[in-house]
């Protein structure tokens, strides 16, 4: 009865200590926010309570007197061309390497992966030089194109274990009943993979608004930046630096992000366990 208890105790005072340790960081950076900057660096007080009134001027000033809701907009162009090209690609894709028979079908995930594994700071000097001679370096375009060299594998690779775990006697009875193969696909398969699918958007869509090698060497302008290369030029002047002006900046963006990852984090475990 004593050692139950005390597994019982040691699992959920874990849990609450990584819940706590994963919350306080986001609760820090909320209320500080609405922090006056003498409540802010005041010293002695706690970060987590207001010794001042609570203001709403950071907010204003990041969406007034900076660039943020530009590179909002840019970063959303960006995500939605990215999301769009990915899916474009990866689910004919995935699904032919899923019914692909043999040794190579078996092996043909893992392999695809790899290619998603090769760091970005290897990649940016030849991917500049590309993007130099499409003639869409210091625009937002430069992004369309190089991202999807990223996000395509990944979604490839995740997608696999969606039309793994379709059975083939689906496409094989809707083929008998006269259907051709895209009918069948489009019809039959693809609709057991939509959870799958929308995971591999929310992925597209976040690695695109987080990478920032290739934001910050491929545009120059301040107007055709994204977030994750705006926030930190515009925000960060010397040894200046606006925290509730980032945390805000931070938030808005991760929030939503996290709310989506956590409507399809399940999909997003299933198939990691059936691409492996």
């Amino acid at each position: 009865m004593f050692l139950s208890l005390a597994r019982k105790t040691g699992f959920y005072g874990g849990i609450g200590f990584l819940t706590l340790f994963a919350i306080l960081p986001v609760l820090w950076a909320f209320l500080t926010i609405f922090k006056t900057s003498g409540d802010l660096y005041s010293i002695g007080i706690s970060p987590f309570f207001f010794d001042e009134p609570p203001t709403l001027s950071n907010l204003v000033f990041l969406f007034t007197r900076t660039n943020f809701p530009t590179f909002l907009w840019n970063s959303a162009i960006v995500g939605v061309c990215v999301v769009a090209i990915t899916l474009l690609l990866a689910v004919p894709a995935a699904f032919a390497l899923a019914r692909l028979t043999g040794r190579w079908g078996e092996h043909s995930g893992m392999a695809i992966f790899l290619v998603y594994l090769i760091p970005p700071s290897l990649l940016f000097i030849p991917m500049y030089q590309i993007v130099v001679w499409l003639g869409v370096a210091n625009s937002i375009w430069s992004l369309v194109i190089v991202l999807p060299t990223i996000t395509i594998p990944f979604c490839t690779w995740l997608l696999l274990g969606f039309f793994r775990s379709v059975p083939r006697t689906l496409d094989e009875a809707a083929l008998l009943d006269g259907c051709g193969q895209f009918t069948a696909f489009r019809k039959v398969v693809l609709p057991q993979v939509y959870p799958g699918i929308g995971a591999c958007a929310v992925f597209a869509f976040s690695l695109s608004l987080g990478n920032y090698i290739y934001a910050a060497t491929f545009i120059n302008a301040s107007a055709a930046r994204n977030i994750s290369a705006g926030v930190p030029t515009e925000l960060i002047r010397g040894d200046v630096f606006y925290w509730p002006e980032l945390m805000a900046a931070t938030l808005v963006v991760a929030i939503p992000l996290a709310i989506a990852y956590g409507l399809f984090f399940n999909y997003l475990v299933g198939g990691f366990k059936n691409a492996t």
